[in-house]
């Protein structure tokens, strides 16, 4: 069975309308959760949080789409 990790990050942007961060190195991690619901929960805890600052956004990544196990690796993933 596959398990499906999510990743709840964010950041401040350097303008609300794009999603470019104005610190990759500021980024703030909330957690990697294995389910998609309680994912949403600390999405949700965390833009609630920070609702009055327009620059803040929070993210879900779908971590378990990132890696298809059933194919062969990628030519970087053999590099190392």
């Amino acid at each position: 069975m596959t398990q499906r990790l999510h990743l709840v990050f964010g950041g401040e942007l350097t303008d609300p309308s794009k999603t470019v961060f104005k610190s990759v190195e500021d980024l703030h991690i909330v957690g990697i959760f294995s389910d998609y619901a309680s994912a949403y929960d600390a999405w949700k805890s965390e833009a609630q949080r920070t609702v009055d600052n327009a620059h803040m956004r929070y993210f879900i990544a779908h971590l378990h789409r990132l890696r298809d196990e059933e194919n062969a690796a990628a030519s970087t993933e053999e590099l190392g």
